[in-house]
């Protein structure tokens, strides 16, 4: 039990990592690369467009450190199985249709729990950049925004 626990955390380690790593290069990109507001709405679409496109692609690399260690401890008989399960299982969906062997079955919690931080963590990171985006401009309606 004390080494699933330990195997469940170092995923969890390794997933913030590649979160917070993405994180950073994405914010990095869209601070040379955002449009104001005043720039019309397909230039902004497309940088909401582009922002999740990203996150997905963050969010799937997570799903698949976590499918790559369920192959690897035999938890599931192959790698679709595995990025199926993972998948599900990140996002909270968890259809239950494929279930992990009862030795490493508290891995599944430990990687929805995971995924509601990560997913949690992402929404944030949009929100910003839809305030970031549109601060000025709201600002400018009269709408009650923060100063930055």
């Amino acid at each position: 039990m004390i080494s699933v626990i330990l195997i469940g955390f170092s995923l969890l380690a390794a997933t913030v990592c590649v979160n917070a790593l993405g994180l950073a290069a994405l914010l990095r990109y869209l601070q040379q690369t955002r449009p104001a507001a005043s720039s019309g709405i397909w230039p902004i679409t497309w940088l909401l467009i582009r922002t999740a496109w990203a996150l997905i692609a963050i969010h799937g690399i997570g799903i698949a450190i976590w499918a790559a260690a369920y192959l690897l401890i035999g938890a599931m008989p192959d790698a679709e199985s595995a990025f199926y399960f993972s998948g599900v299982t990140y996002t909270t969906v968890g259809y239950g249709d494929l279930v992990l062997p009862l030795r490493w079955r508290m891995l599944g919690p430990l990687e929805g729990m995971t995924g509601i931080l990560m997913c949690g963590l992402s929404g944030a990171f949009f929100f910003a950049v839809v305030v970031r985006t549109f601060g000025f401009k709201a600002n400018d309606q009269g709408l009650d925004m923060p100063e930055r």
